[in-house]
Order: C-alpha cells, then structure tokens, then sequence
C-alpha cells in the first residue's frame, strides 16, 4: 500500500530543530528528478518547484511538511560525565524513563535517559509526575572518555526503528517525517498540477514554525496546504468528543489549531475533492498546538487561501508515534487530487 522502506529511512535519519542536514540531504537527493526546479535557502528549508500546466496568471501553491522533529541539546558534562539537555521541542517527560537517545557529537553515541531509581524515592516522589529536569543522559563512561566526543551544543534524538504493527506503522519521528513521506511520494505522484507548486520541507517547526515563515515570505503563495500529524486520542477511556481523530478512519481534514482558522474556501475545496474522488477523510479541530498552517498562511506578501492535510496518529511527542498506513495513502491520494484540481474550484465564493 506504501513504500515502508522509504518510509523507514525518512523516519530513521536524525533531524533535531537547528540540525536537520541529514534529512534534508536525504529529501533533496530523492526530489531532485521529481521537479523542475530545486534548491536550499539560508535557514535550510528545501524549495522544490513543479510547474503548473494550467497557469496564465502564475498562481503559487506552498505545501508545507517540516523536516524536524523534537529533539534535545547538550547543555552541560558532569564529573562523572552524566549529561544535562534541554529540550528542542515538547515532550511528555513520563515516556522517558531508561528510553535510549543518541548524542550527535564527533560521531554517535548511545544514551540512556537516566533518573532516580523508584527504590530510592520517598513515598511523595513516588507519586508526583516526573519533569524533564529529573533526567539525565548516562552514557556508561566516565567525564573524559566523553568529552572526547561530546561537547556542549551537540543534538540528542531519539533511539527507536520503524515497524509495522498490523496494519500501522510505530517510529520515532512519525511526526513529521510521514508527511515528509507523503510529499515525496505525491511528487512522484503528481503529472499534471494545476499551478505552480512549490514542495516545501521545512526546519524548525517544532520550535515556533520558523522555518515555514522564511519560505512563505519567500515564495509569497496565492494557496497554501500544511501536512502534518495530528492528535488520535482513540484510546481506552476517550470520550467520543476527545478523539480530535482517529486512526484507520481516513486523512484528516483541518479546521483550526491554535495557530491558524483554516479558510473556509480551502476546508470546503478538500472535502469536495475527497468526496467527489471516493478518498475516506475526518475533520479535525485541534485546539492546542500549532502547525506550518499559520506561517504558509500568514507570512506571504498578500496572505494565502490555506489549510492543511493532517495524518492521525496516536502517541504523539512521545518516545515512538504511530500512524495507520491506509490514512497515509488516503493523505497522498488527496493532496495529488487537490493539487490537480485547484483551477476548478469558484476561490470567489
């Protein structure tokens, strides 16, 4: 259904906010025959432009999928050359007890995120959430054999390969990198756009969307389309009005988040064109946390008729995240749809 080791490999290369040269060497050797034009700005977003057939009046589509994903950051080597990090993005520090991490200094390193032992704890500690400021990275050296290869500034990512379980996919990094996925497979994809499309992998989402910002101002879209990962709370003991999506019931189609009021024109040109094309899709309003909407959106010369393509997907900005493979392939089928179509649809009404 799709091309999991291509999706394993997207998934698997390491791209904390700030340090995302690996994938993005890695998305513009796979997109570079799939354009007609390619190249990287300053801040280190990748631009790949396919030109619209139908296109007298140069109108410009931005889609955006970043390419980092939450990460931490060396701040401090120890005596005993335990590691302290501070975050590069949000974490849910409870899924990181003994979780591996790897340090990208000279080369790479195994850690484990470290922390106090339950065996040792007072009885109030035992009950209180941990922070991330509990933790610390033990690397099973000691402060010189480390420092010989870390130093403070170096990235940390997470440790965790891609599998299947049944029919979903479970890795680090799910969000973003299935929506890196999902644009390097509609480029494949995509014969004949409407208008110039302009396949933006982005940096440095997780920390305040900056990368997207640069490009929009750049690119000065007249439409823009954001994909990214979404919320499935469809776990035991969710209320129905909870689940914000759910996986296995299609791509989602976005309304709001709490950056960005998606344009009524572009919600309504989606679901007409997953309607009209038989392509199984839900609604999502996600009320915290925000996406490359708000900048693709917002941060062109004129503003941008925008909205997004979200991918359900459960334990997200935990150690591993989960997506359901036919939601991905729904999301491909969609986004190639509405890139075909968009001169069809009254943008005036």
């Amino acid at each position: 259904m799709i091309n999991i080791e291509l999706l394993k490999q997207i998934c698997e290369l390491p791209g904390a906010p700030g340090f995302e040269k690996k994938i993005r060497d890695f998305v513009v050797m796979k997109a570079r025959d799939l354009v007609d034009e390619i190249n990287v700005d300053n801040l280190g977003n990748v631009v790949a432009v396919k030109k619209g057939i139908r296109n007298p009046d140069n109108k410009r589509v931005m889609v955006a999928a970043h390419m980092d994903e939450i990460g931490f950051i060396v701040t401090h080597i120890d005596e005993n050359g335990f590691l302290r990090f501070h975050p590069l993005g949000g974490f849910d520090p409870k899924t990181l007890t003994a979780q591996r991490v790897i340090i990208h200094g000279k080369k790479d390193l195994i850690g484990v995120m470290g922390s106090k032992p339950i065996h040792v704890m007072t009885a109030e500690e035992k009950t209180k959430l941990p922070k991330l400021t509990d933790y610390f990275i033990d690397l099973g050296m000691n402060k010189s054999e480390v420092e010989k290869w870390v130093q403070v500034g170096d990235p940390i990512t997470r440790e965790r390969a891609l599998i299947e379980m049944g029919d979903c996919v479970n890795c680090k990094s799910i969000d973003n990198r299935i929506a890196v996925f999902i644009l390097l497979e509609t480029l494949r994809e995509l014969k004949s756009p409407a208008y110039d499309v302009y396949a933006t992998f982005t940096v440095q989402e997780e920390v305040g969307l900056r990368g997207a910002q640069v490009s929009a101002h750049h690119i000065n879209p007249d439409f823009g389309i954001a994909l990214d990962t979404t919320i499935a709370f469809d776990l035991p003991g969710a209320s129905e009005h909870e689940k914000i999506t759910e996986l296995g019931k299609g791509t989602a189609i976005k309304i709001m988040d709490s950056s960005a009021i998606c344009d009524y024109r572009m919600v309504a040109f989606m679901k007409k064109v997953a309607s009209n094309s038989n392509i199984p899709f839900q609604t999502e309003i996600l009320t915290a946390g925000g996406t490359d909407t708000a900048s693709v959106q917002r941060m062109g010369k004129n503003g941008a008729i925008a909205g997004a393509i979200s991918i359900p997907t459960r334990h997200l900005h935990q150690v591993i995240e989960m997506a359901h493979k036919s939601d991905v392939a729904a999301s491909i089928k969609l986004l190639k749809a509405c890139l075909e179509e968009m001169d069809g649809f009254d943008w005036q009404a």
